[in-house]
């Protein structure tokens, strides 16, 4: 080692906790002012070895190597400048088995660049690149410490968040967050640094997707959609977190209208089939007393023959808003098919159920109701079966069979009437 230009020298602790030199080279001798002896003796403390300006830079970098979870980590690199001298310090964890016990220590090497003027100017360019490139992301970049406190904060996150980076550097990273979300971040960003595994990450494409997606909070108090792709930063012995947060307000929009358009009749603008046998789904599995029933138009083949299907649809749509407006929360009123609808009447036992279905049937037959329609009104009945929900029945089929049942007996008993099943 006496041969390489990089000082060299293994670092542990003693039984005091105190830095130790366990074995050097010569340039670290030179390094640390001390006359070169071949014949030095180890381990040797560190304090007796190293006393000149830098010492305690150097110590204060390897006590913190010490104090992290070193030994998970890889190499660290520093760059110490005092006065005129420029050291580029590399820190490597190595642990080994000693005697039968295990042993931690530190493999420190360290370049003199005071002298490479091409390289000192390095990492002034490279921080003007840096700065330049985080400014001109689209994306939001913001980084935060160990003390979750803002580091950075690029243009486009001011433009994404509505602070100035002045406002905000130096304050907790909850300020861009939701206050229902605030309370859990430091765990989630415990749990983020504890599984970790950047050999993983730099093997995988960088990627965002429905599963990074959270919310971010603007300044004026309004919830942002975002994606956020987060990476962890050893630097300078201390850990900070970068995040690339994206605004997907436009596509959380664009999929709510899929969802919603997925869910919801075209025609009517109630609850499809599909949203209603979700919501039958949930009432079966944290509800005990609920109440079915599917409802009917009479003759709706008539009317579509007679008056033109355009007529038919304004029967649906009046019919629609009218049962909608009957049924208050909890309960759903939806389109299940052609000229049938169904109600989901959560917490409404059989008599509660059956009074419902009536009322709503009465007001149809009486035509009591504003058509808003262009065409002229078209009276219509309805005929309905209602089921309530057996003990421990738990099959959303079995159920709307028995409905259908009920409303079979109705029609044929001379329809526009309600039929328990």
């Amino acid at each position: 080692m006496n041969d390489i230009a990089a000082c060299v020298a293994m670092i542990g602790l003693d039984e005091n906790k105190q830095l130790i030199v366990t074995a050097c080279n010569n340039q670290f001798f030179q390094l640390t002012g001390a006359p070169v002896n071949d014949a030095q003796t180890f381990p040797v403390p560190f304090d007796a070895m190293v006393t000149d300006s830098v010492a305690n830079e150097f110590r204060e970098k390897l006590l913190a190597c010490f104090r992290s979870d070193w030994v998970q980590q890889s190499e660290q690199t520093h760059d110490i400048q005092t006065g005129g001298n420029w050291w580029r310090l590399s820190l490597k964890p190595i642990r080994h088995e000693s005697n039968g016990a295990s042993v931690h220590k530190i493999l420190m090497t360290c370049l003199d660049m005071s002298a490479r003027t091409d390289q000192r100017q390095e990492p002034e360019v490279e921080a003007s690149r840096y700065r330049a490139l985080v400014d001109l992301a689209y994306d939001a970049i913001v980084t935060m410490d160990e003390k979750h406190n803002i580091t950075l904060f690029n243009r486009a996150a001011e433009n994404l968040f509505g602070y100035s980076s002045a406002e905000v550097m130096g304050q907790p990273i909850v300020t861009l967050l939701p206050e229902k979300f605030r309370a859990d971040h430091p765990r989630k960003v415990k749990q983020f640094a504890d599984s970790y595994q950047p050999n993983l990450r730099r093997a995988t494409a960088p990627r965002m997707d429905e599963t990074n997606s959270v919310y971010g909070q603007h300044r004026d108090g309004s919830i942002i959609p975002v994606e956020i792709a987060v990476s962890r930063i050893d630097l300078n012995g201390g850990v900070e977190f970068m995040a690339v947060v994206r605004d997907i307000t436009d596509r959380a929009r664009l999929m709510e209208l899929l969802k919603k358009q997925a869910t919801t009749d075209a025609l009517t603008g109630l609850p499809n089939r599909r949203e209603f046998l979700e919501y039958i789904e949930t009432l079966l599995g944290d509800t005990d007393v609920f109440s079915v029933f599917i409802l009917d138009i009479d003759f709706f083949k008539e009317i579509n023959d007679e008056h033109g299907h355009d007529a038919g649809d304004e029967v649906l749509r009046t019919l629609a808003k009218v049962g909608a407006s009957m049924m208050s929360r909890p309960c759903l009123f939806a389109r299940w098919g052609g000229e049938e609808f169904v109600a989901a009447l959560r917490g409404a036992d059989a008599s509660r159920a059956y009074d419902i279905a009536d009322a709503l049937r009465k007001r149809y037959e009486r035509q009591d109701f504003a058509h808003i329609s262009r065409l002229k009104p078209i009276p219509f009945t309805v005929s309905i079966g209602v089921v309530t929900r057996e003990a421990h029945e738990a099959d959303v089929d079995t159920l709307m069979k028995r409905a259908d049942r009920a409303l079979y007996r109705a029609k044929k008993s001379g329809r526009n009437r309600v039929e328990a099943g």
